[in-house]
């Protein structure tokens, strides 16, 4: 199968993330239609990429070569009852929500070429890491030319179904627990002298030296964090491990299947 159109049915940050990555490549298609109900969703969205067609509906959308289900869980299913009768044995239909099964799509929709993917905000500058789940009747052809697209967002990892969502908690999610960190420590740094310049600066390179030896150092976590004596907010550790560990895992338990 030669790719020549994409459809998404959702036209919100997941999807702007992905047509953002295939821009950055210059991945040129013949047709992208989005349908999105939120008509300010979709001029914003066309704002960014004039190319893209609005679709009227989401069978028409799903008329393409390659199906992007970009909705909540919630409206996953109804969805698919929404395109089963345009959707072909030859189209491509990709879910990046969690929670709704290959098996349980696979009961709505005549296609085999079915898959699941949990994509990364990073796919936004092409240094994704998407995990993804092909149903067993995947067509290995199509298959093939598939991952060669997908490949142009970052690193796409097949892994098992019952896994998805745990990157989803993992790594989809795990930019969100720290941004806001990482902004407030640049505030305190120009609050306390730093340039904007050298605030950014700093918080970049230390953040990534940090990744660095604590994966690569070959030293065990708690040798890592053994090297910095003073722990300004070490009382508050147990606190903060509390609310990820109860936040988290509340979260994880709502989204699996």
């Amino acid at each position: 199968m030669k790719t020549n159109s994409l459809g998404f049915i959702g036209g919100g940050r997941i999807t702007k993330i992905l047509l953002q990555g295939f821009s950055n490549k210059s991945v040129k298609f013949d047709s992208v239609k989005v349908f999105d109900p939120n008509n300010e969703v979709f001029n914003n969205l066309s704002a960014m990429f004039p190319e893209i067609v609005k679709a009227e509906n989401a069978g028409e959308a799903a008329s393409q070569d390659i199906v992007f289900i970009a909705v909540h869980p919630p409206l996953v299913m109804e969805t698919l009852q929404a395109i089963k009768d345009i959707v072909s044995e030859a189209t491509v239909v990709v879910s990046l929500a969690p929670k709704i099964t290959l098996e349980k799509m696979g009961a709505i929709l005549a296609t085999k070429n079915l898959a699941r993917m949990i994509p990364n905000a990073t796919s936004y500058i092409n240094e994704g890491f998407n995990p993804v789940t092909f149903n067993s009747g995947f067509d290995k052809k199509v298959k093939k030319q598939f991952v060669k697209l997908i490949k142009k967002l970052g690193k796409p990892i097949e892994t098992e179904e019952p896994k998805l969502e745990s990157y989803a908690i993992i790594s989809a999610m795990l930019p969100t627990y720290f941004w806001f960190q990482w902004q407030e420590m640049e505030n305190i740094a120009k609050e306390i002298g730093l340039t904007p310049e050298e605030a950014q600066k700093t918080v970049s390179s230390t953040l990534k030296k940090a990744l660095k030896i604590y994966y690569k150092s070959g030293l065990t976590p708690a040798q890592v964090m053994d090297l910095i004596p003073v722990k300004p907010i070490g009382e508050n550790e147990a606190e903060i491990t509390e609310i990820y560990r109860s936040r988290l895992m509340g979260l994880f338990n709502k989204i699996k299947p």
